[in-house]
C-alpha cells in the first residue's frame, strides 16, 4: 500500500495531520526500572518507590552477607586453610568495590565501550553486594539513571523543539523564483 493509499488510521494523523491520541508529539521519555516515566514530573508513588527500593536493596544487601557468612563458615569447617579463607574475603571485597563504582557509574553516563561492559558483567555478579548498596545510595538521591536520562530526555525534546520551530509549512507549496 503506498503512503497516498493510507487511511487517517494508520498514518495516526487527524483531519489537521497531528497525533490523535493521548501520545504526545515528539521524543518519548525513557522508562526506568520500578519507576516507568514518573521520573519526568515525580508524580504517582514515585517518592514511595524510592523509599522502598532504596530500603529493599539495603535489606537485598543485608541477606547477601549473611548468605557471603554462611559460606565462609561452610569453609572454616571444611578446613581448607587460612589463605583460601583469606583469598575468599578479599575476592568478594574487591569484587564488591568494583560492582559498586561501575554500577555507580552506570548511573551518570551510558558506557562507552559496551563490550567492556559485557566483559565485567561476571566480575559484577560476584561484587553483586556493592551493586545492591550502590543502588540503595543512589536511591536517596534520585531514581537510579533520573539524571542521565533527564539529560537525554531535555536534549531530545530541546532539538525537536528547534526542529519544529524552523519548519514553514508544506515546502510543495512554495513559490519558486522564477528563471530570468
Amino acid at each position: 500500500m503506498s503512503d497516498d493509499e493510507q487511511t487517517p488510521s494508520t498514518t495516526g494523523g487527524g483531519p489537521t495531520g497531528g497525533p490523535t491520541g493521548g501520545t504526545p508529539a515528539g521524543p518519548q521519555p525513557e522508562e526506568i526500572r520500578f519507576f516507568g516515566t514518573t521520573w519526568v514530573d515525580h508524580s504517582g508513588t514515585y517518592t514511595l518507590r524510592r523509599v522502598g527500593l532504596a530500603v529493599g536493596s539495603l535489606a537485598a544487601a543485608v541477606a547477601a552477607c549473611f548468605v557471603l557468612r554462611f559460606a565462609y563458615e561452610g569453609l572454616e569447617i571444611a578446613d581448607v586453610g587460612g589463605i583460601v579463607n583469606m583469598l575468599v574475603v578479599l575476592m568478594f571485597a574487591v569484587c564488591s568495590a568494583i560492582a559498586f563504582r561501575k554500577t555507580w557509574e552506570g548511573f551518570g553516563r551510558r558506557p562507552a565501550d559496551p563490550a567492556r561492559e559485557e566483559s565485567l558483567r561476571s566480575l559484577k555478579a560476584i561484587g553483586f553486594i556493592g551493586s545492591l548498596l550502590a543502588y540503595c545510595a543512589r536511591c536517596f538521591v534520585e531514581a537510579p539513571g533520573e539524571k542521565l536520562r533527564r539529560a537525554e530526555y531535555d536534549t531530545a525534546r530541546a532539538q525537536y523543539e528547534k526542529r519544529r520551530g524552523t519548519r514553514t509549512g508544506n515546502p510543495a507549496a512554495r513559490k519558486r523564483p522564477k528563471r530570468k
